[in-house]
Parts: structure tokens; C-alpha cells; sequence
């Protein structure tokens, strides 16, 4: 189904075609899909690595989408944030329930997420502190 429908898609320009093609494509790239974790467990479908895989890898491949499709909407909410005091208080929260998250568990994993975030945190509250500076200095001039 993956390589009829790519077959379709790449070598026939008619856009009812294009769009069984489309769906074709989709077909196959679902049915590997569901086989990735055939694949990783090597027989072992049921295994908890499994689950983890497909669920990281869809929510990786959502935010990417909507990260591209959105991104001019995104940074100017992105940029109107950090103007204002709610970007102070969310670092101030993130860094906390990170710090609590890397304080209260042994996992890796999860010290790992934690540490990524309170770096975020600390750049959400210093991206705060230098935009109010800029704005001091061009008042001041």
C-alpha cells in the first residue's frame, strides 16, 4: 500500500488520483507503523516499550506539525509573553515543580525532563528581566 500509493502520487498528476493515493500512503505508513513495536521488542508485542514508543513518537510528530504550521502565530504569543509579568510567574512555577520533580525521585528519565525544564524556566525569567531592562533604558533615553 506505501509504495502503490507513492507510486501514485509521484508518477500520475490528477488530483482525485492524488488523493487515493494519499490515502493509500497513509494505509501502509499506519500498518508499519503498528508494527515498530514488532520490531523493538523483536516478537514481544505486549512490552511497556511499546506503548511508550508510539505515544512519544505521535506526540514528537504533533508538535511538530502544529509547531510549523503555527509558528508566526506561536512566536508573537511567544514574544508578548515574555513582555509580560505572566512569563515571570510561569518560569518562577515551572522552576519550582521541576526543582521538587529532580528532588523527590531517583529515575533518570525523569531527572532529565525536570533539569531540561528548569533550564527553560530559568531562560523564561531571564528573557523577562532583560526585556524590562530594555524597556528601563528606552524610557531613560
Amino acid at each position: 500500500m506505501l509504495a502503490i500509493g507513492g507510486w501514485l502520487g509521484i508518477s500520475i498528476e490528477n488530483e482525485r488520483l492524488n488523493r487515493v493515493a494519499a490515502v493509500l500512503f497513509g494505509a501502509g505508513g499506519g500498518i508499519i507503523g503498528d508494527e515498530v513495536g514488532l520490531l523493538l521488542t523483536l516478537g514481544n508485542y505486549w512490552t511497556e516499550i511499546t506503548y511508550t514508543f508510539i505515544i512519544v513518537f505521535l506526540a514528537f510528530v504533533s508538535i511538530l506539525i502544529l509547531l510549523i504550521k503555527y509558528a508566526e502565530p506561536i512566536s508573537t504569543e511567544f514574544a508578548q509573553l515574555l513582555r509580560s509579568q505572566a512569563s515571570l510567574y510561569f518560569g518562577a512555577f515551572l522552576l519550582a515543580v521541576s526543582i521538587s520533580f529532580i528532588s523527590e525521585t531517583e529515575n533518570p528519565a525523569i531527572i532529565a525532563v525536570s533539569s531540561v525544564s528548569a533550564i527553560a524556566a530559568c531562560l523564561i525569567i531571564l528573557a523577562y528581566f532583560i526585556q524590562r531592562m530594555r524597556r528601563k533604558q528606552i524610557h531613560f533615553c
